[in-house]
């Protein structure tokens, strides 16, 4: 995926949590940011209270991140098909079978794990589900 096509995505998603007032209960106390690494592509996701608010490319050393997920676009395309294949269904997926990597303050992610999950799963496509 191209770094155009996902920064589209990014914002997609972005926009997705801002209509979603159960994910932004769910992200009440959330506001922390998080580096999403696909490949040797970098973004920055800045949220505020369970709101996206701002969207970095990178790689920079400059930008602080509380926690990192890592992994390759394929893997990434995979987990964002509406019906993804086992293993490519949940981000901990993806670490178990070795296509990804988290880095950080993993209690951080642990604190807000099914926010970030769910946001991380607006990706799939809504229309074919």
């Amino acid at each position: 995926m191209a770094v155009t096509d996902m920064r589209s995505q990014l914002q997609r998603m972005q926009a997705a949590c801002a209509d979603k007032p159960h994910l932004r209960r769910l992200g009440a106390l959330f506001s922390d940011t998080v580096l999403l690494e696909i490949g040797d592509q970098a973004f920055y996701l800045h949220f505020h209270r369970g709101v996206l608010e701002r969207i970095e490319e990178g790689p920079s050393r400059k930008i602080p991140w509380q926690f990192a997920l890592r992994t390759d676009a394929q893997a990434l395309e995979e987990f964002w098909k509406p019906l993804p294949k086992p293993g490519f269904h949940d981000i901990f997926g993806l670490v178990k079978i070795g296509r990804a990597r988290i880095d950080g303050d993993i209690l951080r992610l642990v604190r807000n794990l099914r926010f970030f999950k769910e946001f991380m799963a607006l990706g799939r496509s809504e229309s074919e589900r």
